[in-house]
Formats: structure tokens, C-alpha cells, sequence
């Protein structure tokens, strides 16, 4: 069977970490006999330079015809005006909505080798592993915007059907039977009316579920037990804004962003698979980049878009290995540490598959 890959590098250290994602994807191929195509598209601000839109058809279609998704970052200096009408981040979200990836996946798992790369003392850490399942295609990202009073007013409206709170739900229920079987629902239901809608829909849902506990924590109380007792936590789930806040805090239990991975997912089997980490321009083109977060997604869509978890498995554990040995890039070294490049991590991850 021939698996068609569709890679947007995007912007930054896009490119970077998303090369050495497919690299270690060929190495999967040629280890266990898969024919995997890979196929460039634009997105973001290269795109909007090349086509004027973050977001070319082209892209969309290209998407559309293929298994899953790479993608590595969007957006940098050159294209960082807030008014401007025409953006780099437009395309990640434009690609969202387009392909209708409404459940975004973000695992945080401590690796034994890196205890001592987070700021959190490793006591506290010690046993964490958790999935965060981010609603993606609604909420204050897509609700109506604008301004008034000759532009000294400005609002962004926060929206949700029962419907969209429900899928993302179900896919947090079913993702915990899996699991330890237990989901942790966020809201800020003491104030906002579409909390309150998440919360009614969350009781019903989980009604449905009495194999799975479920509790309710308000967004700012979650922020805190995050950091306070991270290992009590199972999956998460939580709206767009939320999702979107929380997962950063939750990437330094790790100990860098560059370390984790994500998953969005649709209806069915199609996903985009991305690091959390953003296009960082500060260090682009100068080899530096982690790929890890980058080449655990890629780990994510053999495992969700491809069924193939053991060949999943085998990349994660090609990562823990290399870093079992002591191999690290900079944002996770030891001051004073031996580092390597983006490109020999790479190389070093898929040579171990």
C-alpha cells in the first residue's frame, strides 16, 4: 500500500524539523516494507511571498488527497504586523477549518533522561503522563471580531454549538478508555456563558461513559495543578483558547517545547501532525532546531492516521534511546553539554528504527 504524506514546512525552523520527520518516516518505510510518498506544499508566510495567500488552493487540494499531513511552523519577523489583513497565521487556521481538524491531540510524557531539563523539580514530575485534547475549529479564534468607536473598541466573541463541545468530548472519552480512564474537563463556568454550555454538555456526555471518572476543573485551578501535581492528570480536555495556553505551560514538564508533538484530527482518519513549538526565526537556518517534537508527531500519525502502531512505537522508542545515550539538542542540554544539530539528531533517530 502506497501512503501519500503531504509536508508544509511553513516558515522558521518548519522546514527543518519537518525534513527530519520525513526522514525518519523513510526509515520506517524501508524497515518494515511501506511505500510512503511525500509531496511539498506552501503555507504561511512563504506562501503569502510566493502567492499572496497564507493559504493557496493548491495547498488545500493537496491535502486533501493525501493520508496525512506534516507540518512544521508559520509566521516570523518579516510578516509580524498585527493589521495586516493578510497573515501567515491565517493559513494554519484556514487549514484547520478547510480539512474540519476540530480535535488537536498534545501528549506530555517525561522522559527519564531529561529529568533534570525542566525547571519543576523531578519529584514533582515524576509519573507524568498526560494527553491534552484541544477543541480547533471553534471558540474566540473563529467567533466574530472587529472594531468600533473609530477603532477604540475592540471585541472577540467566544461562540461553541453543543454540537462541536460534544464531538471534542467523545474523542477525550474514547482517547481515556485507553488509558488510566480518566478525563479532566476545563471551563471557566464560574463566568463565561459557553462554559457554562461545555460544562451541561460534559455531565451528559460523561453519563455515557461510567467506566471512565470525570472531573471539572476551572481553566486557572487547571494551570495550577499542572505544575503542582502533574501526575494526577490523565486527559485533558478543554476549548480552543484554553487548549491553546495550557499546552504551552504543560511543554516545560518536559522541559522544552521542542520536545512535543501534536496531533489534529478530523472525522475519519486524516490528521496534520505538528511540533507545539512555534517558526522561532532567532535561531532558523542555523541547525540548532530540536526535531524531536517534529519526529514524535511523526510518531502520531502512523499510530492515528496510518494504523500502524508499531511501527509508532518504534519511533518513539528510537527517540528514548538516543536520548537514553546522552545525544541532546541545545534547549535541552546541561549548561556547558555536548550538543548536536538538527540534522544529526535526525539522522541519529532514524538510523535507531
Amino acid at each position: 500500500m502506497v501512503f501519500r504524506i503531504a509536508v508544509l514546512g511553513g516558515d522558521g525552523i518548519g522546514p527543518e524539523v519537518a525534513a527530519e520527520a520525513a526522514r525518519v518516516l523513510e526509515a520506517v518505510s524501508s524497515a518494515y516494507g511501506h511505500t510512503m510518498t511525500f509531496e511539498t506544499g506552501l503555507i504561511g508566510g512563504i506562501a503569502i511571498d510566493e502567492t499572496g495567500s497564507p493559504l493557496p488552493q493548491e495547498t488545500v487540494s493537496l491535502c486533501r488527497r493525501s493520508d496525512a499531513i506534516l507540518f512544521g511552523a508559520v509566521g516570523g519577523p518579516k510578516w509580524d504586523d498585527p493589521s495586516a489583513s493578510v497573515r501567515p497565521e491565517q493559513g494554519l487556521l484556514g487549514i484547520r477549518k478547510a480539512l474540519g481538524l476540530f480535535a488537536n491531540l498534545r501528549p506530555v510524557r517525561l522522559n527519564a533522561a531529561l529529568a533534570n531539563a525542566s525547571t519543576i523539580k523531578p519529584g514533582v514530575l515524576e509519573d507524568t503522563d498526560l494527553v491534552v485534547v484541544r477543541e480547533l475549529t471553534g471558540g474566540i479564534y473563529f467567533g466574530e471580531r472587529g472594531r468600533r468607536d473609530g477603532g477604540r473598541t475592540a471585541y472577540d466573541t467566544m461562540i461553541y454549538t453543543e454540537a462541536e463541545i460534544e464531538r471534542v468530548l467523545r474523542v477525550a472519552f474514547e482517547l481515556a478508555r485507553g488509558r488510566r480512564r480518566k478525563v479532566t474537563s476545563v471551563d471557566k463556568a464560574n463566568v463565561l456563558e459557553s462554559s457554562r454550555l461545555w460544562r451541561e454538555t460534559a455531565l451528559r456526555v460523561a453519563q455515557e461513559y461510567p467506566d471512565i471518572t470525570c472531573e471539572h476543573l476551572l481553566v486557572d485551578a487547571c494551570a495550577m495543578h499542572l505544575i503542582r501535581r502533574p501526575a494526577s492528570f490523565d486527559v485533558i480536555v478543554t476549548e480552543n483558547l484554553f487548549g491553546d495556553i495550557l499546552t504551552d505551560e504543560a511543554s516545560m514538564l518536559s522541559g522544552s517545547m521542542g520536545m512535543l508533538p501534536s496531533a489534529s484530527l478530523a472525522e475519519g482518519t486524516l490528521g496534520l501532525y505538528e511540533p507545539i513549538h512555534g517558526s522561532a526565526p532567532d535561531i532558523a537556518g542555523k541547525g540548532i532546531a530540536n526535531p524531536i517534537g517534529a519526529i514524535l508527531s511523526a510518531a502520531l500519525l502512523l499510530r492515528h492516521s496510518l494504523k500502524l502502531e508499531q511501527e509508532a512505537a518504534a519511533v518513539e522508542g528510537a527517540v528514548e534511546s538516543v536520548l537514553a545515550d546522552g545525544y541532546r539538542t541545545g534547549d535541552i542540554a546541561q549548561p556547558g553539554g555536548e550538543t548536536v544539530s538538527t540534522t544529526v539528531m535526525g539522522e541519529m533517530i532514524a538510523g535507531r528504527i
